[in-house]
């Protein structure tokens, strides 16, 4: 357990990448929505997605996490299992960091009635239906799974090269579009609307963990014969 820790301090001496970068996005983000709204000439309130910026930024963490840190992992002799653990427990800390700052956030934006233009970056109120709890299990959720899935895509191309990482791309894609067209072939969307709409923004959050589970073991998978 201490050599496992000690890779979440490894993952963590590097603070730019998990929490001054994220921290300066999420800051620009705010900044130039409150700016939009206050251009806005209407008195009702005002949603944007600006807020979704810095759990973009965990995509990229993820991808240097692995690339950057797994090959001076392995030259200090710690085992792959290790490093993936390490790697993966601050990746969640990363995201509960980044969770309580959007419940932060959110709790600003009521007491300021919008940043004082009726303008909404962190509470929006569909992802905010199941409570503060059920907001925090979503945003978790979202830099989470940003981050498993960069670092998913490291470990494929540490393993087998670029052309099997633009192979997966292009595989995944094709899926989605398969996909699109059965449902607009069958009917279906009326289905799926009314299924995402049972389950709510936290439904599908709890969904979300589960592919990101998936993920996680993929990844361990490939790590274990992946080159630093």
């Amino acid at each position: 357990m201490s050599r496992t820790l000690n890779v979440v301090r490894l993952q963590l001496i590097n603070k730019n990448t998990f929490i001054w970068v994220p921290l300066i996005v999420l800051a620009g983000a705010v900044l130039v929505s409150v700016l939009i709204y206050a251009m806005i000439p209407v008195d009702t309130p005002k949603y944007g997605g600006g807020g979704q910026a810095p759990l973009w930024v965990f995509f990229a963490v993820g991808m240097t996490a692995m690339t950057m840190t797994f090959p001076f992992s392995q030259a200090i002799s710690i085992t792959r299992r290790e490093f993936f653990v390490g790697t993966m427990l601050a990746a969640i800390l990363g995201s509960a960091f980044m969770g309580v700052l959007f419940l932060i956030g959110g709790g600003i934006e009521l007491l300021t009635n919008g940043w004082g233009v009726n303008g909404y970056v962190f509470y929006l109120p569909d992802l905010w239906a199941a409570g503060a709890g059920g907001a925090f299990v979503i945003y978790f959720t979202l830099a989470l799974f940003f981050f498993v899935v960069g670092f998913t895509g490291a470990t494929i191309y540490k393993r087998w090269g670029a052309l099997m990482i633009t192979l997966v791309g292009v595989g995944i894609g094709l899926l989605l579009v398969a996909a699109l067209f059965l449902i607009t072939r069958l009917e279906l969307w009326g289905q799926v609307g009314s299924t995402l709409g049972q389950l709510g923004a936290l439904g599908v959050a709890l969904w979300g963990l589960v592919g990101v589970g998936a993920l996680m073991i993929i990844s361990y998978l490939t790590l274990r014969r992946a080159t630093p």
